[in-house]
C-alpha cells in the first residue's frame, strides 16, 4: 500500500484475497499497541511492575520485572513459548527467569504468555478477554476481520503466536499505525503509543515493544515491522508512506535482504 491505496498485489498459487494465512510470531505486534491502549484506557501502566498484578511473582528477581521487560523481551525469562510450545498462562508464570530482568534480550514467548495472564486478571472486571479487548478497542473500529485464532486447550487465545488474517487485514492494522493511530478522522490508538513501540530498546537497538526495527536512526530508511517465521512480515514505512504484506514459507527468508530491495526501488 502506497499513500492510502492497494499498488501492487499478487498471490502464489492456493492463495488469494480471501484466504487468511498464519502470522505466527507476526502476532506478537498486536499486543504492545494494546498494551498501550490499555495504558491510555487507564488499565495498566508500561511500567507497573508485574508483581504488583501477579502476586505469585513477589520474589528475588521476578519482583522487578515491568510490563514494558515482557513486550520488550528483556524480561529474564528463558527462550521458549514458540509454535507448538506456547504454554499455558500459569505455566508461563510459573517459569524461572534465566537472567537478570533488563540485561538481556531474550527471543521467546513465554513473556507474552506472561503478559496475557497480566492482561487478564486486569480485564476480569470487564469480562474481557485479551482477544476480546483487542479486537473491541483496535480490530473493530477499523474493519479488520480475523480469520481464526490458535487455542490451548484450556481454550485460551496463544499471544505469541496463533493470529490467522488476510493480506487485505494485516494490511489494515499497519495502516492504522502508519496513519498515527487515526482511521476515517477518528483515533483509535494515540499516535505516541505507536513511537514508543517503535523506540529503540536499550538492550537490543533493532527491536522495540514488539516491533522490529530497521535503520532505526535513519529517518529516511527507518521501518518497523512485525515478523513471524516463514517470511511472515508486516512493514510499515513511514518516510514512503508505505505499508507492505509479505507471506511465505520459506526458512531462509530474510527481512532486512527484502527491505534493501525494497529501498533500492523506491530510489530508482
Amino acid at each position: 500500500m502506497h499513500k492510502g491505496a492497494t499498488t501492487i498485489e499478487e498471490y502464489g498459487d492456493g492463495w488469494n484475497v480471501d484466504r487468511a494465512h498464519a502470522l505466527y510470531s507476526g502476532t506478537k505486534s498486536f499486543w504492545s499497541i494494546a498494551a498501550g491502549a490499555a495504558a491510555e484506557d487507564g488499565l495498566l501502566s508500561l511500567d507497573d511492575l508485574v508483581c504488583a498484578t501477579i502476586p505469585e511473582w513477589n520474589e528475588v528477581g521476578k519482583n522487578r520485572v515491568r510490563v514494558r521487560d515482557l513486550l520488550g523481551l528483556t524480561s529474564g525469562l528463558p527462550f521458549g513459548g514458540l509454535g507448538a510450545g506456547v504454554p499455558a498462562f500459569e505455566a508461563a508464570i510459573a517459569k524461572p527467569l534465566a537472567q537478570v530482568p533488563g540485561t538481556t534480550f531474550t527471543y521467546s514467548g513465554i513473556p507474552l504468555q506472561v503478559f496475557g495472564a497480566l492482561f487478564s486478571r486486569k480485564l476480569a472486571s470487564r469480562d474481557l478477554t485479551p482477544l476480546a479487548y483487542l479486537k473491541q478497542r483496535i480490530f473493530d473500529p477499523i474493519g479488520l476481520r480475523i480469520g481464526s485464532w490458535r487455542k490451548l486447550k484450556d481454550s485460551t487465545e496463544t499471544l505469541p503466536t496463533g493470529a490467522f488474517l488476510t493480506a487485505r487485514d494485516w494490511s489494515r492494522f499497519g495502516q492504522l499505525l502508519l496513519q498515527g493511530g487515526m482511521w476515517d478522522g477518528t483515533c483509535v490508538v494515540g499516535k505516541s503509543t505507536i513511537e514508543n513501540c517503535w523506540q529503540p530498546g536499550k538492550v537490543n537497538q533493532r527491536y522495540g515493544l514488539g516491533f522490529w526495527l530497521y535503520e532505526p536512526r535513519d529517518k529516511e530508511r527507518s521501518v518497523a515491522y512485525a515478523s513471524g517465521a516463514g517470511g511472515q512480515g508486516l512493514y510499515i514505512i513511514p518516510s514512503k508512506n508505505a505499508v507492505i504484506v509479505h507471506f511465505g514459507q520459506s526458512n531462509s527468508y530474510n527481512h532486512e535482504r527484502f527491505l534493501r530491495r525494497i529501498f533500492e526501488d523506491f530510489n530508482r
